[in-house]
């Protein structure tokens, strides 16, 4: 079994996804010969021609608007957006019809487009390229949101993704790509969509996050171990729609739930994790629901990120007041 780390993995992924279904596409700017800006489709254009894997101008409302009229025609386009902050260019052929493409007509046209796009801070980038707005699009109907923590679950949701009938945005957080390396499987896997992963058991609280926030939470949960408190980490892994049932099962356990998202803290996904379990499990909790977020302010400049980013400092922190408090 072949050691990789993110990025290797989701070319790993494309690769061979391409090799098993014909109808699988890749575009976007920089993807073909290039091998994109981070080198995610390195060598796919060589292995699979250029009608498979091909660049696009610099157009992300094309790009999209492209993606929709291919589903239509029975491909399984695989759209890359080269920095999150720049899909704001192309809300409408997201929000307005890939999201609703299976509803306006009656489920006769479906949109099996995964749209992939690096995001996240901590490596420096200038501005616009860091910016987290996995919440926004979580906001609309018909769009699942997919966020990997590591290269195992990275290469399979992305290829349970491909395999989906629904789009779906796929997010890869840039200080991931090239973080830790773990054993991945050759060959197919899937990972499941829409299911949350414990990925460290504990009874004295929750922490549920996900993307590089569930890294800082493991080091979080780490360090609390050390002073004899026992911490369980829960990667969200798909955020829209959320898995419920999995959210309740650890909260039903440890009582206290802290929520940590790199975003800023205004109507993220953290605020919407909060409001499920406040209404939903009100009674198994001993203590508020609590989050740790950036900052309301706009994506601070590079010298200043590292204190702008939460961190797993501030994840102990808040979680040992929610263990100590109450």
């Amino acid at each position: 079994m072949a050691v990789k780390n993110m990025v290797e993995a989701i070319t790993d992924a494309l690769d061979v996804m391409l090799a098993d279904d014909e109808k699988v596409l890749i575009f976007g700017e920089d993807v073909g010969k290039n091998g994109g800006v981070f080198r995610a489709t390195d060598g796919l254009q060589q292995k699979h021609g250029e009608d498979r894997v091909f660049d696009t101008p610099l157009a992300e409302s094309g790009i999209l608007g492209l993606s929709i009229g291919l589903a239509a025609e029975g491909f399984r386009p695989m759209p890359e957006i080269q920095f999150l902050g720049f899909i704001t260019e192309a809300i409408d052929s997201l929000a307005n019809h890939m999201a609703r493409i299976r509803f306006r007509t009656g489920g006769n046209i479906v949109a099996p487009i995964v749209v992939r796009a690096p995001y996240g801070g901590g490596v420096q980038t200038p501005e616009v390229h860091s910016d987290s707005y996995e919440g926004m699009i979580a906001q609309y109907p018909g769009i699942r949101v997919v966020i990997p923590s590591n290269p195992y679950d990275a290469k399979g949701l992305l290829i349970s993704s491909i395999r989906s009938n629904d789009p779906v945005l796929f997010l890869e957080h840039l200080k991931l790509y090239r973080g830790e390396r773990v054993e991945v499987p050759e060959g197919i896997y899937e990972v499941p969509l829409d299911k949350a992963n414990v990925v460290v058991e504990g009874t004295d609280v929750t922490i549920i996050s996900y993307g590089q926030m569930v890294v800082e939470a493991r080091k979080a949960a780490e360090a609390l171990e050390k002073e004899g408190h026992s911490v369980e980490v829960l990667d969200l892994r798909t955020i829209a729609p959320l898995d419920i049932p999995t959210i309740g099962e650890s909260v039903s356990k440890t009582g206290r739930v802290l929520v940590v998202q790199e975003a800023q803290r205004t109507a993220g996904v953290a605020s919407h994790v909060m409001s499920e379990v406040s209404e939903r499990f009100f009674l198994d909790l001993e203590a508020p629901v609590s989050r740790v977020t950036a900052p309301d302010s706009v994506y601070p400049f590079p010298q200043l990120e590292s204190t702008w980013l939460p961190n797993a400092t501030d994840i102990a922190d808040a979680a040992r007041t929610l263990i100590e408090d109450y």
